[in-house]
């Protein structure tokens, strides 16, 4: 026998559900106003205070008035001593010499290098100077690509439904949410660059370990570590200028952003 439905449950069932989506429609649109309002803060208040930060900051002696010179590194990985031919032996040497010796034109005639089971002046660091400033510059990264995100989303919420005519405010919205979505990826690509120098160094420094005697390798690292000096200062320099761009054209279009249709129908006579 199939058990009795009491009556009423579908119906408290029903209730239930609706009220459940209504709390839930209250919290999205609570969370969508306090996006806004977090958004308009951001870009008044906070963008040009972020502005001066970073014009502070590139004016401090890390960024500016500041030679190539000052990112060098020693390596920590000496030039070891020439490998001897067997002719240039001397009747004096030993025999355990004398297989050194041949152990070691073996590898050179293989073209696999030294071989190189532990760095004899201990483990090659990362450069100490860079890392300062990436430890400097990746907290401002990420912040533009969250204040990218917040405005992103804040003018997602103000677009209007789709009608037509009067669409040439709703065309600035798309303009300036285009921009911003550029803003975050650009800066986004930045900690990617960051990433691939201590990858593309790490490689160059095995070159190193593996060749010591090719002065080319060494000089290899000190210019990839110069190049990473100027890219992280260009770096810290296009995050001012999007900030400076973002807060521009957000305030100039402020009217059209946030009330992109007029609320009264112009007369045509």
């Amino acid at each position: 026998m199939s058990e009795s439905v009491p009556a009423g449950t579908s119906s408290t069932a029903s209730a239930n559900v609706s009220s459940n989506a209504e709390e839930n429609a209250r919290k999205v649109q609570s969370y969508k106003d306090n996006l806004i309002n977090r958004a308009e803060v951001l870009i008044t208040k906070e963008f040009p205070e972020r502005i001066l930060r970073l014009n502070a900051l590139l004016d401090t002696p890390k960024f500016s008035e500041r030679s190539f010179t000052d990112v060098h590194q020693d390596l920590n990985i000496p030039v070891p001593e020439p490998i001897l031919l067997d002719g240039d032996s001397t009747a004096e040497d030993d025999l355990p010499a004398k297989r050194a010796r041949m152990n070691s034109n073996n590898v050179a005639e293989s073209g696999g290098g030294t071989k190189v089971h532990a760095l004899p002046m201990g483990r090659v660091e990362c450069n100490k100077e860079i890392s300062e400033l990436v430890f400097i510059v990746k907290p401002i990264i990420r912040s533009l690509v969250e204040d990218s995100n917040l405005l992103k989303m804040w003018i997602s919420f103000m677009i209007p439904k789709i009608e037509d005519g009067n669409n040439f405010g709703v065309s600035i919205q798309e303009d300036t949410l285009a921009e911003i979505q550029s803003v975050e990826t650009e800066a986004a690509a930045f900690f990617d660059q960051i990433s691939r120098y201590f990858v593309s160094r790490a490689k160059v420094v095995s070159k190193v370990a593996k060749y010591p005697h090719i002065e080319d390798y060494r000089r290899a690292v000190a210019e990839l570590d110069e190049k990473e000096f100027l890219s992280l200062w260009l770096v810290l320099s296009e995050v001012r200028n999007r900030y400076c761009s973002l807060h521009d054209i957000v305030i100039k279009n402020m009217e059209k952003l946030k009330k992109p249709r007029s609320s009264n129908a112009e007369s045509l006579y």
